[in-house]
């Protein structure tokens, strides 16, 4: 029985929210979000309340009942507070500046490495070392921060590269000193 579907997903004042067939369109004080969900689950919104609901209980029912619910509250809370992924910098000369809207990385390479944010994304340098990735939609705000890490993943010998906030890097021993080599 999944526990997380069968749980209401609360609508906050200031936010509306109008269900038409499978679409949900969510709208707040940030924006608004429209997502398309499968025709095994019911929709429906009683009470200030988004109820979903599975026709039985096979398991690709259980499954998407539990998924549709999560993504619904992702909106409902993405147009209330909105979503913040953090992202640190660490070697030597590496670092983030902004330029307008886009993003200018330092990261070793011969030349800046350029992020433009996409509809619905803003980026955020606190200092030369820590940038946000901050949106709406969960998922774009995830898929964006992971598009910036890969420009320069984190290395296990010395740790440089781009993390997230809170991520451990596992380390790697370096070479061992050499031992008993020929004489």
């Amino acid at each position: 029985m999944s526990r997380i579907g069968n749980k209401p997903v609360p609508v906050p004042k200031g936010v509306t929210v109008s269900i038409h067939g499978q679409t949900v369109n969510v709208k707040g004080p940030k924006g608004t979000l429209e997502q398309t969900f499968r025709p095994e689950v019911n929709l429906a919104q009683e009470d200030g309340q988004i109820v979903v609901t599975r026709p039985s209980d096979a398991k690709i029912n259980r499954a998407l009942q539990g998924l549709t619910r999560t993504l619904i509250s992702n909106m409902v809370v993405g147009v209330t507070d909105g979503f913040t992924r953090v992202l640190e910098i660490s070697g030597v000369g590496y670092r983030a500046a902004k330029d307008g809207n886009s993003l200018v990385l330092s990261l070793g390479f011969s030349h800046p490495v350029r992020v433009e944010p996409p509809q619905g994304i803003s980026f955020n340098v606190e200092t030369p070392t820590r940038l946000s990735v901050s949106g709406i939609d969960k998922q774009m705000v995830g898929e964006q921060a992971a598009q910036i890490r890969k420009l320069k993943e984190p290395e296990p010998y010395k740790g440089k590269g781009i993390i997230y906030q809170g991520e451990r890097v596992r380390r790697k021993a370096g070479k061992a000193g050499k031992v008993g080599g020929k004489k």
